[in-house]
């Protein structure tokens, strides 16, 4: 009798928890797929919006790229939510599995990522991308895509060169294609200030001289910590969301 007690007991308890990780994952998703729906709603409004901010997103290739990135991590997140919710609320194993696997090629594909960046982090110093910009940089090809996304850092970033407008000497690809140029038109555009187009092309006066790995360093040096943070949260999350859903797909009868 008494070990009867204790096996419906046990039982009793074993229905709880599952239910109690059944509605915390529904919770969680729902709030996962609200923010894929919120992210998918900003990279559509940008590209359709008909007051001219999708002329200004096309013009930046680097915000061109953005948008796109914005659609996907919303469309995934959407996805994620979705299958979440489903799968918790109305007890799917299918679903379930389905949102199980998909968490964990994520969670791979970012821990690929982040062992990559550390093997290849000697490739992100300064003497790698001067030497790269040497090499490769073209100056006005907007066809070739380092060309033209440098071009879009110099521009965004209000910079020239990696370490500055020096970089463009006479062994650099650049001044080979350009010998009457010293800088790249990119260096001399300034809206704000009245400057002889002609004198900066020259190198008499350029105008942007800060260079582009100071000044992206610069930009990003406040966010880097907050980045890591984040990153190490999501990856908690993804590890907590993929034990909930296995427990719940083992749980369910």
């Amino acid at each position: 009798m008494g070990q009867g007690e204790a096996s419906a007991r046990g039982t009793s308890m074993e229905g709880d928890c599952l239910s109690c990780i059944k509605y915390l994952m529904f919770i969680f998703n729902f709030f996962i797929f609200l923010g894929g729906s919120f992210l998918l709603g900003v990279g559509i409004w940008v590209l359709v919006d008909p007051t001219g901010f999708r002329e200004i997103v096309a013009a930046n290739p680097l915000l061109f790229t953005g948008v796109y990135a914005i659609l996907i991590m919303g469309g995934m997140l959407f996805l994620l939510g979705f299958l979440g919710c489903c799968g918790a609320i109305r007890e799917n194993k299918c679903l379930l599995l389905f949102f199980f696997m998909l968490i964990l090629i994520i969670f791979l594909a970012e821990l690929a990522v982040a062992i990559l960046a550390f093997i290849f982090r000697e490739h992100l110093t300064r003497d790698y991308f001067t030497k790269e910009l040497k090499t490769h940089y073209q100056g006005t090809n907007s066809t070739d895509v380092f060309t033209s996304t440098w071009n879009a850092i110099m521009t965004t970033f209000d910079c020239c060169g990696v370490n500055s407008a020096e970089d463009f000497d006479d062994q650099s690809l650049f001044r080979q294609l350009n010998p009457s140029r010293l800088v790249p038109e990119v260096c001399c555009q300034r809206n704000d200030l009245m400057m002889s187009r002609e004198e900066c092309l020259k190198g008499i006066m350029p105008i942007r001289n800060k260079g582009c790995y100071s000044a992206v360093v610069d930009y990003f040096e406040t966010y880097i910590y907050m980045a890591g943070a984040l990153a190490i949260v999501v990856l908690t999350i993804e590890l907590f969301a993929m034990v909930f859903a296995m427990c719940l797909f083992r749980g369910i009868q």
